[in-house]
C-alpha cells in the first residue's frame, strides 16, 4: 500500500502483513474488488487526517482489519461483517454515508454498518452498561446479531494489544467492560474460547500479582500434570476398551480466571483446587444407549478410584434448564490427587461446546431464557453454514418481545412491560414523580402521559406541582405499581375531599344556627340525586353542588317531616277513626313488659349490659334497690345471675309495643376498601324508623372494624338491618354486640 503519514514505521509493516492476510480470504469469502474499493477508502480516509486514533492511540484501521480476521477466522463470519467492520470508521469519522456504502458493497454491508451505529449510539447513551438490563438491551436493539458478534471481536482484539499501554484508567475501564459486559456475551452466544480469553486478560490487567501466580504455578506444573494425565487416562482406556465402548478421552486445564474465582469462593491457595484439571469421556452411543452408557463409565472408573460423593453432580438425569447434560464426579487418582472426571457422550458435548439449549423445556415460546436459547441456537447454526443472509432474514426480530429497556437523560437503564406508557416509567423512577407527572420528552420531543415506550428510548419526565393522579389513568397504566399507586392517591384525595366537604357543611349550618343531623341530612343526599356519600362530598369540594342549595333541601325536608311544611298530607275525616278503648290502653304510655305473674306497674329498667330491644326473649333480675333490670336471656351475665341468684330471677314478656326505640350497637368488620364506610351510612339513612346515634372506626392493613350505635323499634327490623348491611361488597361479618 502507498505511504501515508497517519502510520508509523511498525503500523506500515503490520498493515502489509494485515492485508495480505485478508486477500487470502478473497478467493472464498470476498469479491474479488472488495479489497481494492477497501484500501482506496481506508487510505483515503487517513489522507485527508479525519480518522482519529482511539484513547490508547491504537491505529483504527489496523484495529478494524485485526477485528476483521478475528470476526472471519476465529467466529466464522462472512464479507458482510469482515467489509463491514472494515468500513465502519470511514463512515462514523465521516469520509461516507451508509448509503454510499450500500451503492459500493451492497444493502448488506450497509445494514453491519447501520446497526454498528446504533449499537455505538446506544453504548454511549449510558454509563450503566454492567446490569444485565444493558446485556439484554443489547441483544434486544441489534437486529442482526452479527454486530453483536463483532463487538465481542472487537473488544478481544482491543485487550489483546493493550498489554504495555501506559493508560491505566483507561485499561480498567475496558477490562471491566470486558468482564461483565463482553465475556457474558460471548458466553451466551457459545464463543467459549473467546470468553475464556476475555476473562483472562481482564484478570490479568485488573489483578495482575493474581494473575501472574496461577500463571507461574500453572507452567510450573505443566509437564508434571501432562504426566499425571497421562498415568490416569492408560488403565480407564484399557478398562473401557475392554467393555466394549467407543469413546475418546482428552484432558484439560481449568482457565486461570476460573481457577481464580475458586479460590476466593473456597478461601484457599491454587493447591486447594480440587478440579485444577478435568478428564473428559466422550462416549459414541447410540441415542437409546445414552444414559446406560455413561453410567457403566461412571462404575468401571468408580472401581479403579474412589469417588467423592459430595462432588457428584447428576445433570443425566435432570439436565440443566439450559439443556446441559454431563455426569460430573470427582476421584482420588494416583498419589491421592483429586481429579474431575466429566462423562458425555458425542451429542451431549456438541450441546457443551455450543453452551446454548439444544433442548429447551418450553419450546416454541419465544420470551425469556428459552426464547433466547431457541434463537441462538439457530444463530449457531446459521453461522457453521456460513450463510451470513439466512442470518439477516432469521433473526431481525425483537428478542424480547415482552419487555422495553427506557433510559433517564443521566443513563439510569429501566426495564419495563411490552406496552409501557410514559406515566408507567414516572412512577417507576418514584411516585412523587409519577402523581405530578405532566408528560414526557421522548427522544428530546414531547409525548403524552399515554405514549407508549419502545426498547433504546431516552426518556425525560415532565412535572407540575399542581398535578395530581386522576381517575381515567387507571385505564392506560400498565405496571402494579403504577396502578397501585394512583389508587391510593384517589383514596387520600377522596378522603381529603369528603373531610373538607363535611367540615364546610357543618360550618355553614353552625353560621345559620341550624342543628346538623346525619339522619336528615343521608336523606338529603338521596334526594338530590347521589348515589354515594363519596359522590355528594365531591360535588361540594368541587363546588358543583351550592352549599346553600344543600342546607335549603335540608329545611325543607326537616319541615316536611315534623308536619310542619306547607305542603305537608292533611288527613281527611273518612281516614280518621276514633280508636277503640282496648287500642288506646295498647297503644298508651303504659307499661310493654308484663312481669311475673302478669303483674304490672313494676318499676324496671333495660340492662345496659345486653341492650334488650322489643322481641327479644328477656328476663327480669330483681335488684338490690327493688327495681327490676330487664335482660336479654342470651346476655353475657345471664348465666352468672341465674346460678348466684337464681331466686332473684323473675319472667318477663313482651306484652304490646309503644313505639319507643332502643339504642343497638352493631360491630362491623371488612375491607378497608374505598367508600365502604360511606355506603353503611347510606344503607342506614334509608331505613325507616332506624337513625344513626354514633360511629366509630379503626383500620389496620387494610381492614377495618367499627361500633356503630342505631337506634330501632324491635327485633324484626334489627334482623333486615343486619341482613342488608352484609349484602354490602367489602363487609366481613356484621354482629350485635
Amino acid at each position: 500500500m502507498e505511504p501515508n503519514p497517519f502510520f508509523s514505521a511498525p503500523e506500515k509493516a503490520r498493515l502489509a502483513q494485515l492485508y495480505k492476510q485478508l486477500l487470502k480470504l478473497s478467493d472464498n469469502i470476498l469479491r474479488p474488488d472488495d479489497c481494492k474499493k477497501l484500501k482506496t477508502y481506508l487510505v483515503e480516509a487517513a489522507r485527508r487526517d479525519l480518522i482519529q486514533r482511539n484513547v490508547f492511540g491504537m491505529n483504527p484501521i489496523l484495529n478494524d482489519m485485526e477485528t476483521a480476521l478475528i470476526v472471519a477466522s476465529e467466529i466464522g463470519l462472512t464479507r458482510g461483517a469482515i467489509v463491514g467492520v472494515m468500513v465502519h470508521t470511514c463512515v462514523r469519522c465521516g469520509y461516507c454515508t451508509p448509503e454510499d456504502v450500500e451503492k459500493e458493497f451492497g444493502e448488506d454491508v450497509a445494514g453491519i454498518i447501520r446497526g454498528l451505529n446504533r449499537i455505538q449510539e446506544l453504548y454511549e447513551k449510558t454509563p450503566s452498561v454492567g446490569s444485565e438490563n444493558f446485556r439484554s438491551l443489547l441483544l434486544s436493539f441489534a437486529e442482526d446479531m452479527r454486530v453483536i458478534l463483532i463487538m465481542i471481536a472487537n473488544r478481544v482484539n482491543v485487550m489483546r494489544q493493550i498489554k504495555d499501554t501506559d493508560r491505566e484508567e483507561a485499561r480498567k475501564r475496558v477490562s471491566e467492560e470486558a468482564a461483565y459486559l463482553y465475556a457474558p456475551l460471548a458466553h451466551k452466544l457459545g464463543l467459549y474460547r473467546l470468553k475464556s480469553e476475555l476473562e483472562d486478560l481482564s484478570l490479568k490487567y485488573l489483578e495482575h500479582d493474581a494473575y501472574y501466580l496461577i500463571k507461574e504455578k500453572l507452567n510450573a506444573t505443566k509437564k508434571a500434570r501432562d504426566e499425571y494425565i497421562q498415568r490416569f487416562i492408560t488403565p480407564v482406556k484399557e478398562k473401557l476398551e475392554a467393555a466394549g465402548l467407543k469413546f475418546h478421552i482428552k484432558g484439560r486445564t481449568k482457565s486461570i480466571h476460573s481457577i481464580w474465582q475458586k479460590m476466593k469462593k473456597q478461601h484457599c491457595g491454587v493447591e486447594g483446587i480440587y478440579d485444577l484439571f478435568a478428564i473428559r469421556v466422550i462416549l459414541d452411543s447410540a441415542p437409546e444407549r445414552e444414559k446406560m452408557e455413561c453410567w457403566q463409565v461412571y462404575s468401571i472408573v468408580t472401581d479403579m478410584y474412589q469417588p467423592n460423593p459430595k462432588r457428584l453432580r447428576d445433570w443425566l438425569s435432570i439436565p440443566k434448564s439450559n439443556g446441559y447434560e454431563s455426569l460430573h464426579i470427582t476421584v482420588l487418582g494416583p498419589e491421592n490427587k483429586w481429579v474431575e472426571v466429566q462423562i458425555r457422550t458425542e451429542r451431549m458435548d456438541e450441546i457443551a461446546e455450543r453452551g446454548l439449549a439444544a433442548h429447551w423445556r418450553y419450546k416454541g415460546i419465544k420470551s425469556g431464557e428459552s426464547g433466547v436459547d431457541e434463537w441462538l441456537n439457530n444463530i449457531r447454526n446459521a453461522l457453521e453454514n456460513n450463510d451470513d443472509m439466512q442470518l439477516m432474514d432469521q433473526f431481525k426480530m425483537d428478542l424480547y418481545e415482552d419487555e422495553v429497556f427506557v433510559f433517564t437523560p443521566k443513563g439510569d437503564l429501566f426495564k419495563l412491560p411490552k406496552g409501557a406508557t410514559v406515566l408507567d416509567f414516572a412512577y417507576a423512577i418514584h411516585t412523587n414523580v409519577g402523581d405530578h407527572c405532566i408528560g414526557a420528552k421522548i427522544n428530546e420531543k414531547n409525548a403524552p402521559l399515554r405514549q407508549q415506550l419502545n426498547s433504546g428510548d431516552q426518556v425525560e419526565i415532565l412535572t407540575a406541582n399542581n398535578q395530581t393522579p386522576k381517575q381515567d389513568w387507571l385505564s392506560f397504566v400498565m405496571t402494579g405499581k403504577a396502578r397501585t399507586k394512583i389508587r391510593q392517591a384517589l383514596k387520600e384525595e377522596q378522603a381529603k375531599q369528603g373531610s373538607f366537604a363535611k367540615e364546610l357543611l357543618e360550618r355553614k349550618f353552625k353560621n345559620r344556627k341550624i342543628e346538623y343531623d346525619e339522619t336528615t341530612m343521608m336523606h338529603v343526599i338521596k334526594k338530590l340525586g347521589f348515589k354515594t356519600v363519596t359522590d355528594f362530598y365531591k360535588s361540594v369540594a368541587d363546588e358543583e353542588t351550592d352549599v346553600n342549595d344543600v342546607i335549603d333541601t335540608y329545611l325543607d325536608l326537616q319541615k316536611f317531616e315534623s308536619g310542619q311544611a306547607e305542603h305537608a298530607p292533611v288527613r281527611s275525616a273518612e281516614d280518621y277513626n276514633v280508636p277503640s278503648e282496648a287500642e288506646l290502653k295498647a297503644t298508651s304510655g303504659d307499661d310493654v313488659l308484663v312481669i311475673d305473674q302478669n303483674l304490672k306497674g313494676l318499676d324496671y329498667a333495660l340492662a345496659k349490659c345486653c341492650h334488650p330491644i322489643y322481641g327479644d326473649d328477656v328476663f327480669g333480675f330483681v335488684t338490690v334497690n327493688g327495681g327490676i333490670k330487664i335482660h336479654r336471656c342470651d346476655c353475657p351475665n345471664a348465666e352468672t345471675l341465674r346460678k348466684r341468684f337464681g331466686y332473684r330471677i323473675v319472667k318477663a314478656k313482651w306484652a304490646g309495643k309503644r313505639g319507643s326505640q332502643y339504642p343497638i350497637t352493631l360491630k362491623v368488620i371488612g375491607n378497608d376498601d374505598l367508600g365502604i364506610v360511606n355506603n353503611i351510612t347510606s344503607i342506614i339513612s334509608k331505613e325507616e324508623k332506624i337513625s344513626l346515634r354514633s360511629i366509630s372506626i379503626d383500620s389496620h392493613d387494610g381492614l377495618f372494624s367499627g361500633n356503630l350505635t342505631v337506634m330501632l323499634d324491635d327485633t324484626g327490623r334489627l334482623q333486615q338491618l343486619i341482613r342488608k348491611l352484609k349484602t354490602i361488597k367489602g363487609v366481613k361479618q356484621v354482629a350485635r354486640n
